[in-house]
């Protein structure tokens, strides 16, 4: 009985959690990012420059492009992980639907500390309790498993990638601020 107690306590302060780290993912974003043409890394970064060429649904952009990648961690992780995860994109998705803020600074610099450091705090405690709020994670585990790359290695990759694009595409001062 006290450890099904301690079970349902732990998957409560998860969840609780979980939704601390999306809020602060959707501070970074529609405080800091989002109003000032900032990018972010991962499945987000590629949403948000999908968005910012073709003024397509970001939250709708969010949730489609980590579909492959929540299909992967379902065959390849624990099914526990892609239901928090499925419930971690949805819910920043939402969020960033529903959030207003002012512009808070122009200044580049802040912009680019404060909506990375909101962001991170978001992903890492996400991440920190089993969940993700893109795909890229996934992608990192899946090569990690299979050919023992670390994930951050992946994930650096994944956005070198992604920021050439970006200076490719709108410019390389938003790709570097970014």
């Amino acid at each position: 009985m006290i450890s099904k107690k301690k079970s349902i306590y732990t998957s409560l302060s998860e969840y609780f959690q979980i939704a601390i780290g999306i809020l602060f993912a959707s501070i970074g974003l529609k405080a800091f990012l989002l109003p000032n043409g900032f990018l972010d890394g991962s499945v987000t970064g590629i949403a948000l420059l999908i968005n910012s060429k073709f003024d397509i649904n970001l939250s709708l952009l969010l949730v489609l492009l980590s579909i492959p990648f929540l299909v992967l961690a379902f065959y390849t992780v624990s099914k526990r992980i892609v239901l928090k995860s499925i419930i971690s994109i949805l819910g920043l998705a939402i969020s960033i639907e529903l959030e207003t803020f002012g512009t808070l600074t122009e200044d580049k610099l802040l912009i680019s500390i404060f909506g990375g450091l909101f962001l991170g705090l978001g992903i890492g405690i996400t991440i920190r309790n089993g969940a993700v709020l893109d795909g890229s994670e996934i992608l990192g585990i899946f090569l990690n498993d299979r050919f023992g790359i670390s994930i951050g290695q992946i994930i650096l990759m994944f956005n070198i990638i992604l920021f050439s694009i970006t200076a490719m595409v709108l410019s390389v001062e938003i790709a570097l601020y970014s």
